[in-house]
């Protein structure tokens, strides 16, 4: 794909990919009727959100196989058929869950297993419809058994034969990266980080940025909470099929969040932007982070952030947030 972008990029550690400051996550557009969807989708709607984010300059997507069980991969091929090469975004996805398609609403298990790292991996390149996935991440730390050195000894192999361009890590430990970096160097990392969850800045974010290991961070806007666009009220009429409505996030730390969601919307006036892109840019402002992924379901929440692609916050702007804590 072209490097062209009309916005910053940086280093994704040493892929050799260039990344914009802000990706495209596409967690949300793989629907409802999954133990993690957001409510129902309008697959159109998606496709139009991922061609507007491609056309303002994002280079990259974030999607994942069990997000929709499938149906977020499925919708991100749709939206890229048709580009031309040059345009295409680079295309990230994460493995190691597996779901049982009679029970959609049962939470997939973790899986390690070598067999089913490869057979997932198929999976994903068919419904992307790419022969090469640009980075490949193992979702969770395996609950079934399986040592992560055999895993992660798994993506090196993946890498090596070519099926994949980069291989990263998502919701990992130090002590976890430690023992993948001795089989084989973790290309990303992909942690959650926002105003609301800080807490991969005291030891992650420094052993990434030690050891040439990009930072791809995830939920920057706390799902939506840092956006400026929830109240109690809102939380409370969230469809029952809305995953937010029982985290500890949106109901019991409710209040404290708001508080800081209130904090970025001082500093997001003050830089005459909207308080998502604020939220966004709060994270990148970090050592270690290399870009922060986005969600969006309709080409206006585009709008609403893409600013955090190219705003660098101040000292006295962290020093309002962290006011808030």
């Amino acid at each position: 794909m072209t490097n062209e972008t009309p916005h910053p990029t940086n280093p994704l550690g040493t892929t050799g990919m260039d990344i914009t400051r802000v990706g495209f996550g596409a967690w949300a557009i793989g629907g409802s009727d999954w133990a993690f969807g957001w409510g129902a989708q309008d697959d159109a709607d998606s496709v139009a959100a991922i061609r507007h984010a491609v056309e303002a300059g994002v280079n990259w997507i974030d999607t994942a196989a069990v997000y929709g069980l499938g149906h977020s991969e499925e919708v991100v091929a749709r939206a890229l058929a048709d580009l031309p090469e040059a345009d295409r975004p680079y295309v990230f996805t994460k493995g190691g869950m597996v779901w049982d398609l009679e029970n959609r609403r049962e939470r997939a298990k973790r899986v390690g297993d070598p067999a089913s790292i490869r057979r997932e991996a198929e999976a994903s390149l068919r419904r992307l419809g790419v022969e090469r996935i640009d980075l490949y991440q193992m979702h969770w730390p395996a609950e079934d058994g399986t040592p992560l050195e055999e895993y992660w000894q798994t993506f090196v192999d993946l890498r090596d034969e070519g099926k994949v361009r980069a291989i990263g890590l998502s919701n990992h430990s130090v002590e976890q990266l430690e023992a993948a970096e001795a089989i084989g160097h973790v290309d990303t990392l992909q942690p959650p980080f926002s105003a609301i969850r800080r807490g991969v800045a005291d030891e992650i974010l420094p052993w990434c940025a030690a050891n040439d290991t990009g930072v791809i961070v995830y939920s920057p806007m706390g799902s939506g909470l840092l956006t400026g666009a929830f109240s109690a009220e809102r939380v409370a009429n969230l469809p029952d099929d809305d995953w937010r409505r029982n985290s500890a996030d949106f109901t019991t730390n409710l209040d404290a969040n708001l508080r800081i969601g209130d904090a970025l919307a001082r500093v997001a006036e003050r830089h005459g932007v909207s308080q998502a892109a604020a939220a966004a840019a709060w994270t990148l402002g970090f050592d270690g982070v290399t870009a922060a992924i986005v969600g969006a379901r309709s080409p206006e929440q585009i709008d609403g952030w893409i600013a955090a692609a190219d705003l660098e916050l101040t000292p006295e702007d962290y020093a309002e947030v962290a006011a808030a804590f």
